[in-house]
Order: structure tokens, then C-alpha cells, then sequence
């Protein structure tokens, strides 16, 4: 078989994090909803930003599968990433930093008259995080944006669970998902939130009507799917759905169904400071792993160590001790 040119391509929204560090009660008295994603307009955007005190931490180009793309590219990938973002300065700063990453891009796809997408990500003394968005214009993502000969030319097809909340998005999701099958390139899919499993579940369905190569998703959001209370059962669901399946637990670690067994990962004990890209961390990591080889055990443990690794400073990505860590023990792992 031919040499592939990357190892995942990824197709997710664009949004700009704003991160802030507040309180409880900062949360109950904006009427903010603890540890979910919310949509939000571009007014209470304004809004919350205009009354959330609080310590803010430098903007980054995020999403939830450019999380993941960004975590593939810095353990040493080669990625793409399909999204969309307006013809204003905060889509010129999220490119920028697509690139600066590494991250390969359609470089001449039409930028609309709009406003990038943007998300308000509140992080609380337990380290949970709260995510209101505005979509802006990567509600419109459209077909367009994909690229056929980069996604035949990729490992895998990455979709964010995310992208159910905006008709087009799904759409460009689904078509995205038929070109890979055309060309035989493995699908991995993210349940992504709780939210999109309460509030979109028609979407869900149709992104995993025909079945996946591998599904994440945390606790919350397989029991929330499947209707199960205990994971043992939402995973024998899940399974008539995807081929592998990998379930994170938080501190407890990870399980993953590699299509004949069932791997338990350890947690990591660390102290948390912020658990935003957690998941995102993890998916990258592993995607990373398989890609380059490793079985499905030692790409968990890598996963594991990488998302310990994030959630110990604020921000969705390693920083570069990090890297040089998750580089180090994945040599080990190696050996």
C-alpha cells in the first residue's frame, strides 16, 4: 500500500478560547450551567466576557478536534485540518496558530464576511471547565472545506462530535465520512459532550448510522448515549456501533475495546488545575500511537500520560516540558 501523507486529517469547528478562572457562585450568578458546552450568541459572548473577573489566560485557536490535531502534530504527526473561520483578525490569529503548530491547512478556502467562532471556556477551583460558544461562522463549515486528496491521503478521518449542533457542519461531517469510506481510510468520531448526546441526538445517530472504525467518549457521555448505567453495558452498545471503542474515566484511567479484548488503563495521580482538552489530549495521543504502529494498550498508556500531562497547567495543549515528558515516556514504551 502506498505511503500515506498524514497521519489523521481532522474536520472540527474553529473557535478562539478565552479562558477564565471563576468561581462557583461567579457561574450561578451569570446563570451559567457548571461543566457542559452551551451555545451562546455573539451578545452574551460580549457579555460574559464584559463581567467575568477573574485570571484570564492568553487566547488560543481551539475546537475540540483542533485540540486533538494540535496534540497529534506536537508527539511528532502529520496532520490536516478542515474548518472555517471569517475574514476578520481573529481568523487570521487561528490560522496563524494552526500553522504555527504544524498543522497543515487548506490554505484557499473562502473566508466569509463574519466572525469567528469564539468560546468562553470558565474554569472552577475543582478544575472543572465550562465552555459557552458562539459559533460565528464555523456553524456555516461546509463542504467545501474538505479536501479529497488529503483525506485519501490520510491514516484516519477524525470528526468532532461538536459539529451536530450546526446543520451544514453535520453535513460537511457526513460527506467528509463517506469520502473516507470510498477510499478505505478508517473513521474515528468524539461524542465530544453530554450536551450534544442530550440536545442533538437525531445528529449523533446519523454521524454513526453506518457504523465507525473507533469511538471516544467519556463516562458521562457513553452512559448518556446508550441509556446504560454501568459502562460495562454502554460498552457492549457501543459495540454494534464501532469496531474499537475507548471510553476515559477521569482519575480512574481509561477502557478500551480493541475489537477482541478488553485493556484497562490506569489514571495518573495528579493534581488538576484545569481539565479543558483533557479528552482532546487523550484522543490525539492515541490516534498518534496507532498511527505509528503501537497496539492498543501502550497507545492507552500514552494517551493516559499525555492528558495527565494537560491537566496539570491551564490550557488544552502540552506545553513544550510537556512534550519533551510525553516524547520521553513514549520511548520507553518503545522499548
Amino acid at each position: 500500500m502506498a505511503s500515506k501523507n498524514y497521519q489523521v486529517y481532522g474536520v472540527g469547528n474553529a473557535l478562539v478560547d478565552y479562558e477564565v478562572e471563576v468561581t462557583d457562585n461567579q457561574l450561578e450568578t451569570l446563570n451559567v450551567e457548571k461543566g457542559v458546552m452551551t451555545l451562546i450568541d455573539e451578545e452574551r459572548h460580549y457579555s460574559l466576557m464584559s463581567h467575568l473577573e477573574g485570571t484570564r489566560h492568553n487566547r488560543a485557536c481551539g475546537g475540540s478536534a483542533a485540540n486533538t490535531i494540535i496534540g497529534i502534530a506536537q508527539l511528532g504527526g502529520a496532520v490536516f485540518y478542515s474548518c472555517r473561520v471569517g475574514n476578520d483578525e481573529t481568523g487570521d490569529f487561528y490560522l496563524q496558530d494552526l500553522q504555527s503548530n504544524a498543522v497543515e491547512i487548506n490554505k484557499n478556502v473562502h473566508r466569509p464576511e463574519g466572525v469567528t467562532g469564539k468560546c468562553v471556556v470558565m474554569v472552577t477551583p475543582d478544575a472543572d471547565r465550562t465552555m459557552n460558544t458562539f459559533l460565528g461562522v464555523t456553524g456555516d463549515l461546509g463542504t467545501d472545506v474538505l479536501d479529497i486528496d488529503a483525506i485519501k491521503s490520510s491514516e484516519y478521518l477524525y470528526v468532532e462530535g461538536y459539529l451536530v449542533s450546526a446543520p451544514m457542519a453535520l453535513d460537511a461531517a457526513c460527506t467528509a465520512m463517506q469520502m473516507a469510506r470510498e477510499y478505505h481510510v478508517p473513521i474515528a468520531v468524539s461524542l465530544s459532550d453530554p450536551s450534544m448526546v442530550n440536545f442533538f441526538r437525531a445528529g449523533i445517530d446519523r454521524l454513526l448510522v453506518d457504523g465507525v472504525d473507533l469511538l471516544f467518549c467519556n463516562e458521562d457521555e457513553a452512559l448518556t448515549y446508550t441509556g446504560q448505567t454501568e459502562v460495562a453495558a454502554a460498552l457492549e452498545q457501543l459495540k454494534t456501533i464501532s469496531k474499537k471503542i475507548v471510553i476515559t474515566l477521569g482519575a480512574k484511567g481509561s477502557v478500551i475495546w480493541d475489537g477482541a479484548r478488553l485493556i484497562q488503563v490506569a489514571g495518573h495521580n495528579v493534581v488538576a488545575k484545569d481539565t479543558n482538552g483533557a479528552g482532546d489530549m487523550y484522543a490525539g495521543a492515541f490516534l498518534y500511537a496507532i498511527t505509528q504502529g503501537m497496539n492498543e494498550q501502550n497507545a492507552g498508556k500514552l494517551a493516559s500520560y499525555c492528558s495527565a500531562q494537560v491537566v496539570q497547567k491551564f490550557g488544552p495543549r502540552l506545553d513544550s516540558d510537556a512534550v519533551d515528558k510525553a516524547k520521553s515516556f513514549l520511548r520507553t514504551l518503545n522499548q
